[in-house]
């Protein structure tokens, strides 16, 4: 990843998270253990500090869930419905 590329800018301008905030997270869990609930609740729990958004526990049990038995979509409309994203 290039902290350089212009693509980090734009996210930074669209959700007010710092690249570095993104390069940080994107470090941390570069060897997670993903089948772990606690790791990912960890991963949602600061994925959503820096945003600055709160995930309700129905929500963040569903993406612990989806992600420890690795059913996560990897389609941007699939993600966005399973986030509540419209």
């Amino acid at each position: 990843m290039d902290p350089k590329n212009p693509f980090f800018d734009n996210i930074e301008k669209k959700t007010n998270v710092k690249k570095e905030d993104i390069f940080a997270i994107a470090n941390s869990v570069a060897n997670a253990d993903f089948k772990d609930p606690e790791v990912v609740r960890k991963l949602i729990a600061r994925v959503a500090q820096v945003a600055g958004v709160s995930v309700p526990k129905e929500k963040e049990e569903a993406i612990v869930k989806a992600i420890t038995n690795n059913n996560v979509p990897l389609n941007f409309s699939s993600l966005s419905k399973m986030f509540g994203q419209k």
